[in-house]
């Protein structure tokens, strides 16, 4: 059988792809793992928020709000959002890291200065004397981002698209405008190629001789521990140090926190760090009131970014029916829905395109041809 698309990778990325495109034609989904989302995706404690990211993937994080606010009927059988909201907090002499954040304040997505006395009351673990300035957004919420990916699948599947594990694709090969697509245990046939391989994407793309889009994957650690004795986890916003780059977050009864950092890496099957974490560990008991006497799990993901940090999603200029689905960086979930329709969209040629302003902006052309690669107006804020 010859597949009118193929996509490499079941994170997110490939999932949300494979269910938009199953709709205008036949779908293969190989994930190398034995299971899907193994990788960036099962690591992620994913927040939903438009004011994240540079101008372009707010943008994209905008276009993806109301599928996540009011999924499609029979998507999912729960809601894919939990209201959390976020407190960011800085030390007394970062004000200017919180002016930035409060720029991002608009209607039905308001960013609030609290004082100081206010945080500390929302967050009790706080150290007060650490905390000059603070500013609350109150709509971000948690995104259940199992129920996300596994309802893309699932939906995917009903529209018969056909979903293997155990794939590594080891080579491909096109003629007659047919593509090959070698793996350890088979070879499969399809039209059009959606390179969603997460941090190996330039990896499949030197594969079929594209050039690199200089993507590098960065390794972020994570760990999870108890808050400080007769606080309840549940109730509390997700919290950022400003001009730190940690984050802590309510999960399953205790805190998520990650020290924020971007190592970068080869792709590979991430792990943390002990000396990261320790260091991270005597970071937390400086700047709040929770002792650190226990690490309950710590793990590490990979981030995978191109130089601009805005996604790359598009045909390869070089090889035809080769698309790219890459470089989504630390914002991959809460841009999938926008991204899979954009993919769609572009690998249909339709008419109709919702998502115009975006192609030309998330080109690989800008990655691969940075001698002629220019300031998009996706880029600025002016847009």
């Amino acid at each position: 059988m010859i597949y009118d698309f193929l996509v490499i990778g079941g994170g997110i990325a490939g999932a949300s792809a494979a269910f938009e495109l199953a709709a205008h034609g036949s779908v293969l989904l190989l994930e190398a793992e034995s299971t899907t989302g193994y990788h960036a995706t099962g690591r992620s404690a994913a927040l939903f928020t438009r004011n994240y990211g540079n101008p372009v993937v707010r943008k994209i994080n905008a276009a993806s709000a109301p599928f996540f606010r009011s999924p499609p009927a029979g998507f999912c059988e729960t809601p894919l959002l939990t209201p959390r909201g976020s407190l960011t907090v800085a030390h007394p002499d970062h004000i200017g890291g919180l002016n930035d954040v409060l720029a991002l304040s608009e209607p039905g997505e308001e960013v609030a200065a609290i004082s100081s006395k206010d945080a500390c009351e929302m967050v009790p673990f706080l150290r007060p004397e650490r905390v000059g300035f603070a500013v609350f957004e109150a709509n971000v919420a948690d995104i259940d981002v199992a129920n996300l990916h596994r309802s893309y699948l699932k939906r995917a599947r009903a529209r018969v698209a056909a979903i293997l594990t155990k794939q590594p694709v080891a080579a491909l090969s096109r003629y007659a405008g047919v593509w090959k697509v070698h793996t350890s245990n088979d070879t499969h046939s399809a039209a059009t190629i959606i390179n969603a391989a997460g941090a190996w994407a330039d990896q499949v793309g030197a594969l079929v001789g594209a050039q690199s889009i200089g993507l590098v994957p960065m390794r972020r650690t994570a760990i999870i521990i108890d808050a400080p004795e007769g606080i309840q986890c549940a109730g509390l916003p997700a919290v950022d140090f400003a001009g730190s780059g940690a984050y802590m977050k309510p999960d399953a009864g205790k805190l998520m926190a990650s020290p924020g950092d971007a190592v970068p890496t080869d792709p590979h099957d991430a792990w943390a760090d002990d000396m990261d974490i320790a260091v991270f560990a005597d970071w937390i008991e400086h700047e709040t009131t929770i002792k650190v006497e226990k690490i309950a799990h710590s793990w590490a993901g990979l981030r995978s970014f191109v130089p601009d940090e805005a996604p790359v999603v598009g045909f390869d200029t070089d090889v035809p029916g080769f698309f790219w689905l890459a470089g989504q960086g630390g914002f991959g979930i809460m841009m999938a829905p926008a991204l899979a329709v954009l993919t769609a969209e572009l690998c249909t040629q339709s008419t109709a395109t919702t998502n115009a302003q975006f192609a030309s902006a998330l080109s690989p052309v800008r990655c691969i041809q940075p001698a002629k690669r220019t300031e998009h107006p996706m880029l600025s804020d002016k847009l």
